[in-house]
């Protein structure tokens, strides 16, 4: 560090040809400049300037060292540009992980176009309906959906998505249309992995517990079980809404519905937010509520 103690102060002072001048562009005092400028030629047993009382003027070992610091300080500027452009434009590798069913019809398509962005940027994107470790994984980001459980991680909500309980017109027809949620009991309610429904009853949340004849993990499976008027069946908003705006399902207990749950990214509170993580959080929470339907 030493080495460049006095170099900035005295090229600015040959530049503007005046301490005051150059104190002023390097927001410094007449005096601390020249204290600078006065240590380097001590530390290089040279001369760099001449003084008088109006003017300055470089030596000539002045001037031979003023096209040297000139080249240094200009390197520096070039090095400093380019970590600024490395920060600017995401690259390396990128590590996420989402739900399946979302992530396989919401995050993958937004990925694929924050990639092409970015083309020295690597991502990897697991799709897994299991809470991961993200320290211990190594892990950049997680998408997440509904309720946060308390921990380290910081959270920024990107969305929402609101969870239907809905059938077919067909088998409304034959088996009538379930007013309160006791009614359910009499009727044929398609499973997801568990078999309770998220509802909303005086206010408070609660879950319901229901029966049906099918049970299956996947989301378009129970979608295509509802439109064939197998039963009714509760999802979320991004695997029924088109179907409920074509009339092929209808939304049913509406008074019941849970309020709209939070999509959100999380990342380690302890790791600095790196400019690719932050771009492709910005990215994702510009893109994807125009994404969710209705």
């Amino acid at each position: 560090m030493l080495a460049w103690e006095g170099v900035c102060e005295f090229v600015s002072v040959a530049e503007q040809g005046s301490f005051t001048r150059a104190a002023l562009a390097l927001s410094l005092s007449v005096a601390q400049v020249s204290r600078q400028v006065t240590r380097l030629e001590t530390r290089l047993g040279a001369q760099l300037l001449y003084r008088t009382t109006r003017h300055v003027t470089l030596t000539e070992t002045g001037q031979l060292y003023l096209q040297h610091c000139r080249q240094l300080l200009d390197s520096l500027a070039d090095a400093e540009r380019a970590v600024s452009q490395h920060l600017a434009v995401p690259q390396g590798t990128l590590k996420l992980t989402a739900p399946l069913a979302y992530g396989e019809s919401h995050i993958a398509p937004l990925i694929t176009a924050f990639g092409q962005q970015y083309p020295a940027l690597e991502i990897n994107l697991n799709l897994s309906n299991q809470l991961l470790d993200l320290v211990h994984d190594g892990y950049d980001l997680a998408i997440r959906i509904g309720h946060l459980a308390d921990s380290t991680l910081m959270a920024r909500r990107l969305a929402s998505r609101r969870q239907f309980i809905c059938a077919a017109p067909g088998y409304l027809a034959r088996h009538g249309i379930p007013n309160s949620l006791s009614e359910l009991e009499q009727h044929n309610c398609l499973l997801g992995s568990n078999e309770v429904w998220h509802v909303q009853e005086q206010g408070r949340r609660r879950l319901l517990r229901v029966r049906g004849s099918l049970r299956c993990n996947s989301g378009h499976a129970l979608v295509h079980a509802a439109l064939q008027q197998v039963g009714i069946v509760q999802l979320p908003d991004y695997y029924v809404a088109r179907h409920l705006q074509s009339g092929a399902l209808v939304a049913l207990l509406g008074a019941y519905q849970e309020p709209d749950e939070g999509i959100w990214a999380l990342y380690p509170h302890n790791r600095q937010l790196s400019p690719k993580v932050r771009m492709l959080v910005d990215f994702l929470a510009a893109e994807l509520p125009q994404r969710q339907l209705p």
